[in-house]
């Protein structure tokens, strides 16, 4: 506080006083009281609050130290656990219900991997996250490779997305936990017999089953002519004989310099290129260039404009992204 003499100048309105009289007074001027900013790279409090309001309770399954501090208590729960109660409010509790089981990954790859995650459930909705020492691992069901004793789970091949499922026991607790999971197909061809053959186990066992060496890629188990490599690209069934890649030439009315190359069935997932070669012996298989192509599925039509040749042989290149 800081006092400060002045003077000041009055109106005569009496025969009591003068017209000028000196009257000392005092002027305060008053400092803020203004704590320092504390700060960290997460966290910024502009102001300190002292704990005036702080109080502390109890339960059978709980202790709380209350505040009524920008920042609230510290509360203890029967296990022993310290969590900060839930920022924005005087003081949060809860009651702890059971246990349960989470994942880092609930879709894990094939081939990789998840970790397993004991937690406490509690009455607000939340977890409490505690330690894998003491519980027992088990794969339960589906393509498991292993599980360590801390809860890292490792999965197999697949050759579709699939199910697994694994339990957890501990001391704690009577019966078993359980979690379901799922393991994502990610790897196309590396599942069992049908590993690295080119071919994708998926198209492979919804044809021919688990381990049936009929579905190796350069076999014709149908015997039309095609075998299970070129079906699989054209996309016609490599179990059936009548189910065929077919292409036909056919002269144009009115043109004798042009051919009509027809083929089906044709899919809109795929790319059809049309070669040309005068011998078959040898020599260069070019793309058609001068043509015309009515797209017309299952069938489509390509006319060479070009078919001067006395001798000029097709075929057509497929290709499945």
């Amino acid at each position: 506080m800081l006092c400060v003499p002045g003077w000041m100048r009055l109106k005569p309105n009496s025969n009591k006083l003068p017209a000028i009289m000196k009257v000392p007074f005092i002027s305060l001027l008053l400092s803020a009281a203004v704590s320092a900013d504390r700060t960290s790279t997460n966290y910024t409090i502009t102001t300190d609050t002292l704990d005036f309001g702080g109080q502390r309770v109890t339960s059978s399954n709980y202790a709380i130290h209350g505040s009524v501090g920008t920042v609230a208590g510290v509360s203890e729960n029967s296990s022993g656990a310290v969590t900060l109660a839930r920022h924005g409010y005087v003081g949060q509790i809860y009651d702890l219900l059971g246990y349960g089981l989470l994942a880092s990954d609930f879709y894990p790859p094939e081939e990789g991997s998840t970790q397993i995650i004991p937690v406490r459930t509690a009455d607000d909705g939340t977890n409490l996250i505690i330690p894998t020492t003491g519980f027992t691992f088990t794969p339960l069901e589906g393509p498991i490779s292993s599980i360590s004793s801390t809860g890292l789970l490792e999965t197999s091949s697949v050759h579709e997305d699939t199910q697994i499922m694994v339990g957890a026991t501990s001391p704690a607790f009577a019966g078993e936990l359980q979690l379901l999971l799922y393991v994502l197909d990610t790897l196309p061809d590396n599942f069992g017999t049908y590993a690295g053959d080119g071919l994708p186990d998926t198209w492979q066992i919804d044809y021919f089953g688990h381990d049936n060496p009929l579905a190796a890629p350069l076999l014709d188990p149908d015997g039309d002519g095609q075998n299970n490599q070129f079906e699989y690209t054209a996309g016609i069934i490599p179990t059936d004989p009548l189910s065929r890649f077919l292409l036909s030439i056919e002269p144009v009315p009115g043109e004798p310099t042009h051919r009509n190359l027809k083929f089906s069935p044709v899919f809109g997932d795929r790319t059809y290129t049309v070669k040309s070669n005068t011998t078959l012996g040898g020599g260069v298989w070019e793309n058609l260039t001068d043509f015309a192509d009515d797209n017309n599925n299952p069938e489509r039509t390509v006319t060479d404009q070009a078919a001067t040749p006395s001798k000029k042989f097709y075929q057509v290149e497929i290709t499945k992204p």
